[in-house]
C-alpha cells in the first residue's frame, strides 16, 4: 500500500491514516526508525517488544504482571525521579 506523507521543517514525518490505522497507531505511541539500504522503516515500538518476547528472563517479582501496567508504573518512576527537583520549589 503505497502513501504519501510530508516531512517538515523540523523533520517531522506524518504517517497516512490509512497506514496508522492499519499498524493500530495512536497518537503518542513510540516508533522504531531504521535506514535500511536507502529506505527509511518504521516499526512500532511494541512490535520489537513483542519481537523480543521469551528471548530474556522474566524476574520472578514481574511474572504474571500486565506488561501494560508495569510500563506506566515504570514511566510514573521515571517521571517522578526525572522531575523531582520541580516539587521542592
Amino acid at each position: 500500500m503505497q502513501q504519501y506523507g510530508t516531512v517538515t521543517s523540523k523533520n517531522q514525518i506524518t504517517i497516512p491514516a490509512k497506514i496508522a490505522r492499519k499498524l493500530n497507531l495512536k497518537a503518542g505511541e513510540k516508533v522504531s526508525i531504521a535506514e535500511n539500504k536507502g529506505e527509511i522503516v518504521i516499526t512500532p515500538a511494541v512490535a520489537l517488544v513483542e519481537k523480543l518476547a521469551g528471548s530474556i528472563k522474566v524476574p520472578k517479582h514481574l511474572k504474571g504482571r500486565d506488561i501494560d501496567e508495569l510500563i506506566e508504573e515504570a514511566k510514573e518512576k521515571y517521571f517522578a525521579e526525572k522531575y523531582a527537583y520541580l516539587k521542592k520549589k
